[in-house]
């Protein structure tokens, strides 16, 4: 027993080394929509927070690159990033980023930005920010759903047409910023396994938006950003997801399918490593269901049946655990669904 819980603290060493959490922001004002916007005042506390307890605020290059190469950086590293090119980013977060001389990321949409709206970054705000070190990415060249397929069309076709508009999107971001990560978020954090396969043949990278912390064994299709806007903006709720650490998670074939019909899904299962946390201490809750049974098989897999069936919606299936070797530190994974109505209907944006 000695040697098994020397062996597991040795193994979790390899994973925990590389420990880094993405902060996902889109408005910072008190005017816009609370539920995309924090207020300056508030942005000030996390970036204050930050710094007083000495995370690593990297860029997202240096992150992306490190899991490329295998790489581990240092622990508590964090990267934040915005999405949408709204105007406050420049007039109220860069003052507060450039202050503590901390990197990020904005996901933008070319065609929204050419629409030149007062409430959107110009192009030359853009470039002249990206001159300055900030990482301009790419959003799609609107702001439509990857996972929603008009009707009348196949998923074949709609690819395809979203690969000629992802394309045009980044080459525009390269005209225009002299920028070109290949780096893509996912318009309203939805996906499938098709969507992230057209990803990996398009040779990009992808941003969700499920919480968890990322490591060396993160899927580059979809990587976990933790969303820090209104209501999730308290610092007494942000602590433990900054200072969070990534599971060793994999799903198979199955598993890995986010879209369903309302009560067409009854389960979930996921292969782990069980290296630096009690089995019994995994705790995973479900939106709208609360707290899930968790059942193991071996020391290898776990399965949660779910207590009720799926709402309609973006649903999130959280999975957290104590660290062991880091006492005060929980390891976080989220599970993203998207449940469209008993009619095969998709829920509102």
């Amino acid at each position: 027993m000695k040697y098994r819980l020397l062996a597991a603290l040795c193994l979790s060493l390899h994973f925990t080394s590389f420990a880094t959490v993405i902060l996902q922001y889109h408005h910072v004002s008190d005017t816009t929509p609370a539920s995309t916007s924090i207020s300056p005042a508030q942005f000030a506390k996390h970036m204050q927070y930050l710094e007083d307890h000495n995370f690593k605020v990297i860029p997202l290059s240096k992150m992306v690159s490190a899991i490329k190469q295998q790489q581990a950086l240092p622990d508590k590293s964090v990267v934040i990033t915005f999405d949408d090119a709204y105007i406050n980013i420049l007039t109220h977060g860069k003052p507060i980023l450039d202050k503590h001389g901390f990197p990020f990321t904005i996901f933008i949409n070319p065609g929204i930005v050419e629409q030149t709206s007062s409430q959107y970054l110009s192009w030359q705000q853009l470039k002249s920010m990206a001159e300055d070190g900030v990482i301009i990415a790419n959003h799609g060249m609107e702001h439509d759903s990857l996972a929603r397929i008009p009707e009348g069309m196949t998923q074949q076709a709609w690819l395809a047409k979203n690969t000629t508009s992802l394309l045009a999107a980044e080459n525009i971001i390269a005209e225009q910023t002299g920028q070109s990560w290949r780096y893509f978020a996912y318009p309203y954090g939805e996906y499938s396994p098709e969507v992230q396969q057209w990803i990996r043949d398009n040779d990009f990278v992808a941003f969700s938006q499920q919480s968890g912390a990322v490591g060396l064994t993160t899927d580059l299709t979809s990587i976990p950003r933790f969303p820090a806007s209104q209501p999730y903006d308290q610092l007494s709720s942000l602590r433990d997801k900054i200072d969070s650490l990534p599971f060793n998670i994999s799903l198979d074939e199955q598993n890995q399918r986010t879209i369903f019909q309302q009560g067409e899904t009854t389960s979930v299962s996921f292969n782990i490593v069980v290296d630096d946390f009690n089995p019994e201490e995994l705790h995973c809750y479900i939106t709208g269901l609360g707290r899930q049974k968790v059942e193991w098989q071996g020391d290898e897999m776990f399965t949660i049946n779910y207590s009720a069936p799926l709402p309609t919606g973006r649903v999130r299936c959280n999975c957290t655990a104590p660290s062991i070797s880091e006492p005060g530190r929980f390891y976080w994974y989220s599970k993203p669904w998207f449940i469209l109505n008993e009619n095969r209907q998709w829920y509102p944006l």
